[in-house]
C-alpha cells in the first residue's frame, strides 16, 4: 500500500494567497517579430483550491506556468510564492541521464529535503519500473520515464502542484492509479491545472483564469471560466474558417 509523504505541520496555518502575480510581462521573438504572451499580469491565487488554467493554443499557459515554477523569467514584474510550489507535474528535465532513476530520485530528495529512502521507496512502489530503476535514466523508453516523473512529482509533497495536461500515462490501471493519487494529494494541497479538457477542469477545479491576448482573467466560479474559454476557442474556429473561404477564393 502506498503512503503518501508528509510536509512538516506548521506551526498555525498560513493566511493570504499562496501565489501572486505582479505586473507580470513576457514576450517571445520570432524572426525579429514579438509575440507578447503576458500582458502585465496580475492575479492573487488563494492557498488550498484548484485552479484551472485555460486559453486557446499559443496563448502562453506553458510559458505562464513555466514562470511560476522558476524555470523561466518574466521580461519584467515579480512572481511571489508563499509556500512551496511544485515543479510542472511529470517534467523530465531535470532528470540526469547518466545516474540510474533510484540515483536521481535520491538527488531530487535531499534538494527538496525529504527522506531520501521513503521517497525512493514510494516512487519505486508506484512507477514498477522493476530493475530499470536501477539503471541509467537514458536507457529509459519514453514511457519509463514518464512513469518515473510522474512518480516523483507524487512523492514529494507541496502546497502547489502545476499540472499541464499530463496527468497520467500508460496503461488504464496505471491512469486510474495516478489519477487516485493525484486526487489524494489535491485534498491536502492546491493546483494550477492547464487542460483543455473542460471535464478534467471540472474534476479537478473551483476557480479559473483565462489567458486571451496577453490578459489574465480571473473568475471564482470555475463554470464562469469554462464559458469564457468556450467563447474564445468559438471565436478562434471562426476566425480560421473564414481565413479558410478566404483562402479559397
Amino acid at each position: 500500500m502506498l503512503h503518501l509523504l508528509a510536509r512538516p505541520r506548521a506551526a498555525a496555518p498560513p493566511e493570504g494567497p499562496i501565489l501572486e502575480l505582479r505586473d507580470v510581462w513576457k514576450t517571445w521573438w520570432v524572426r525579429g517579430h514579438g509575440h507578447v504572451v503576458a500582458r502585465g499580469l496580475n492575479a492573487a491565487i488563494p492557498r488550498g483550491i484548484g485552479v484551472g488554467l485555460m486559453g486557446r493554443n499559443g496563448a502562453g499557459k506553458s510559458t505562464l506556468l513555466s514562470m511560476i515554477a522558476g524555470t523561466l523569467n518574466p521580461d519584467h514584474g515579480r512572481i511571489l510564492r508563499h509556500g512551496s510550489i511544485s515543479w510542472p507535474v511529470g517534467f523530465r528535465g531535470s532528470f540526469h541521464g547518466e545516474l540510474t532513476g533510484a540515483q536521481n530520485v535520491r538527488f531530487i530528495a535531499r534538494l527538496y529535503g525529504v527522506d531520501s529512502d521513503a521517497l525512493t521507496g514510494f516512487v519505486d512502489d508506484f512507477a514498477r519500473l522493476g530493475d530499470h530503476f536501477h539503471l541509467p535514466f537514458r536507457t529509459y523508453s519514453a514511457g519509463m520515464r514518464s512513469r518515473l516523473s510522474f512518480a516523483v512529482s507524487m512523492g514529494v509533497p507541496f502546497d502547489l502542484y502545476l499540472i499541464d495536461e499530463v496527468t497520467s500515462v500508460g496503461d488504464a490501471v496505471f491512469k486510474e492509479k495516478s489519477r487516485r493519487i493525484l486526487m489524494a494529494r489535491l485534498a491536502r494541497s492546491g493546483a494550477i491545472l492547464v487542460s483543455h479538457s473542460v471535464s478534467k477542469v471540472r474534476e479537478i477545479c473551483k476557480s479559473g483564469m483565462v489567458l486571451d491576448g496577453g490578459r489574465l482573467y480571473w473568475y471564482d466560479d470555475v463554470e464562469a471560466a469554462i464559458e469564457h474559454h468556450l467563447a474564445v476557442m468559438a471565436a478562434a474556429l471562426e476566425g480560421a474558417d473564414a481565413q479558410a473561404e478566404r483562402d479559397d477564393d
